[in-house]
């Protein structure tokens, strides 16, 4: 069966946790949670990044948290949080559930994205 991006990304949704924006802005800044912007370089430039964010391309995303690839990066080897975002939701569903298959045992993605992010009045730098 052919599957449709709109049909991996609901796939993706039922089987991770998504949290509501004004959770995810109260977790902003707390210890052991880390907070990864999937958005390209030239949104980043437009519209802004939410402080203390690590910045992961959605494209790099599985070589940077694998442990044993010669790119992983540490953070994703620590007991941590992470949560995922991007603008909209769309890819943060599918890297937060690529997370969760790749054995990262606590990660959610922020409902919306960060366009909800910016109209709740999360932090933006």
């Amino acid at each position: 069966m052919r599957k449709t991006s709109a049909h991996l990304r609901a796939e993706a949704e039922a089987e991770v946790t998504t949290l509501p924006v004004d959770t995810a802005i109260a977790r902003h800044g707390g210890d052991g949670v880390v907070f990864v912007d999937l958005r390209e370089a030239g949104e980043l430039q437009q519209d802004g990044r939410i402080p203390g964010a690590i910045e992961v391309p959605r494209g790099t995303l599985e070589f940077l948290i694998d442990q044993e690839s010669p790119r992983g990066l540490p953070v994703f080897g620590e007991d941590k949080q992470f949560i995922f975002f991007c603008a909209g939701g769309g890819r943060s569903a599918l890297a937060t559930k690529t997370a969760q298959d790749m054995g990262l045992a606590r990660v959610a993605q922020i409902e919306g994205g960060f366009e909800a992010w910016k109209a709740a009045g999360g932090p933006v730098a």
